[in-house]
């Protein structure tokens, strides 16, 4: 590797941190926006995705620069289009946020119906798969890639069983549809960010290891 692709492969981590730092943080105050009916935090975060986008159009060209200049192999090359599939990720994930973020406006112009879906119980568990996987990111940690995967399942039979609460509670207080889809809605968010975590967990498996593992059991 020359010094300069060095260096530049450097300057692509620093900007995937800087990344990975910023979505976490906006994933986590959305669900926080959420549980508070803070309609000033969820407007923020929404304005905040401007950051993210500009953050992973940085990154991709940085990606498209070094493969252009310096025409990487082996090792070097499988980073970047780890680094690339996990930026598309990322960028993602952060849309989810501000998903989130707008069903907290929507529900914060309804009436004030507490969520009777387990939304607390599913955020901490797919904040704690995102977590993990860019920890596994950054650590090039295998085994908490693949726990990550292993968490998915999960994190479908509680979008399941809030899917089966939503339609209990609508048959007995029809009136509540409105404020109650919302969460229902946030439920299939969380659902999505747990997928794209995943996502992120295999590309880690396959930077660190070459193997695709996506459809097969890690």
């Amino acid at each position: 590797m020359t010094s300069i692709l060095h260096k530049e492969l450097g300057r692509l981590k620093e900007l995937l941190l800087a990344l990975t730092a910023l979505v976490e943080e906006n994933v986590q105050l959305s669900v926080k926006a959420l549980a508070e009916r803070d309609v000033i935090l969820a407007e923020r975060l929404i304005k905040a995705d401007e950051e993210v986008n500009r953050l992973e159009v940085d990154l991709e060209e940085e990606c498209l620069k070094i493969l252009a200049l310096h025409q990487p192999v082996a090792n070097d090359l499988r980073l970047i289009v780890a680094v690339l599939k996990i930026n598309n990720n990322l960028e993602r994930i952060a849309d989810q946020a501000v998903n989130i973020s707008q069903r907290v406006l929507a529900v914060a112009q309804t009436p004030d119906v507490p969520s009777p879906l387990n939304l607390d119980a599913m955020a901490v568990k797919v904040i704690a798969m995102l977590e993990q996987a860019l920890d596994a990111l950054i650590n090039a940690d295998l085994d908490l890639a693949r726990t990550v995967l292993n968490l998915d399942d999960e994190v479908d039979s509680l979008h399941e069983t809030n899917y089966r609460l939503f339609k209990e509670h609508v048959r007995k207080q029809p009136e509540t549809i409105d404020t109650v889809l919302n969460y229902l809605t946030v439920s299939r968010y969380l659902e999505r960010v747990a997928d794209l975590s995943t996502n992120i967990a295999e590309d880690v498996i396959y930077l660190n290891e070459g193997k695709i593992v996506r459809h097969l059991i890690a």
